[in-house]
């Protein structure tokens, strides 16, 4: 047990220590050169800010991470079904992969005023299809690319057995997917976060970390706008956590295979 901690407080120290210094300088920056909150607030301003209104803080990126959420397992669940589509029809791979990647080149800036107008903007529906349109196309990515790189004698020993594409995709090219699809979790669960809170800038409920930021950077109270910022890279993290840790727990072989 303490050779586990201690392996983990090895690869835990270095990200803590550059994190303490880059603070320490940030901090030092502002009092030495005096530089105004509204340029760039010292990092002392900004935890007083989050700590001093942390239940606020915790609503704000609970509402945010909730919108999130629903365009991350919707936008993983249109993937997932695209790309079983993809694999199993040419054509849909040539005409559905293009089609996502412009899709996905759309700014969301560009993409939350016309759903806003779309559907109600006092509704979520506009900032979940948004997280959704941009959680899907690496999900897509990754897991056609799981269906489709498998090993070709693997391949060919499952044809010679004469294996109904069904069972190819059962018992080879689904194993193979999965570490592809843990793959685009991780880029796409923080895109989720990313996605929900730029959304959040273009009108509609005031609960989100995103119009949260805006409302206080017009009233010019910078250090809680910079507090609102890092709720949301604790979500983030957060969000890129839980995928870290379901892959451990569903997928144990994969770390083997790395530290091997």
């Amino acid at each position: 047990m303490s050779e586990q901690w201690a392996d983990r407080l090895k690869y835990l120290w270095p990200p803590v220590l550059i994190a303490l210094v880059f603070l320490g300088a940030w901090q030092a920056l502002v009092v030495l050169r005096n530089i105004e909150p509204f340029v760039l607030p010292a990092p002392s301003l900004i935890g007083q800010e989050f700590v001093g209104d942390i239940s606020l803080m915790w609503q704000t990126a609970y509402y945010t991470g909730t919108t999130a959420f629903l365009g991350l397992v919707f936008g993983t669940i249109a993937g997932l079904a695209m790309a079983l589509l993809a694999q199993r029809f040419v054509v849909v791979n040539n005409l559905v992969t293009p089609l996502a990647a412009g899709l996905a080149a759309v700014p969301i800036i560009a993409l939350t005023p016309i759903l806003n107008n779309m559907f109600s903007i006092t509704s979520r529906t506009p900032r979940v299809l948004v997280t959704a349109i941009i959680v899907f196309f690496p999900m897509l990515v990754n897991v056609t690319r799981g269906l489709i790189q498998v090993q070709p004698t693997q391949l060919e020993l499952m044809r010679s057995m004469n294996a109904q594409p069904r069972t190819v995709l059962r018992v080879l090219r689904a194993p193979n997917a999965i570490p592809f699809f843990f793959t685009g979790m991780k880029v796409a669960a923080p895109l989720a976060v990313i996605a929900a809170l730029v959304a959040e800038y273009f009108g509609g409920p005031q609960q989100g970390l995103g119009s949260r930021i805006a409302s206080s950077a017009a009233n010019t109270a910078y250090g809680r706008a910079w507090a609102y910022v890092v709720a949301a890279i604790i979500t983030g993290l957060v969000f890129y956590l839980i995928v870290v840790a379901v892959e451990r727990w569903t997928t144990p072989w994969t770390g083997r295979t790395r530290s091997a």
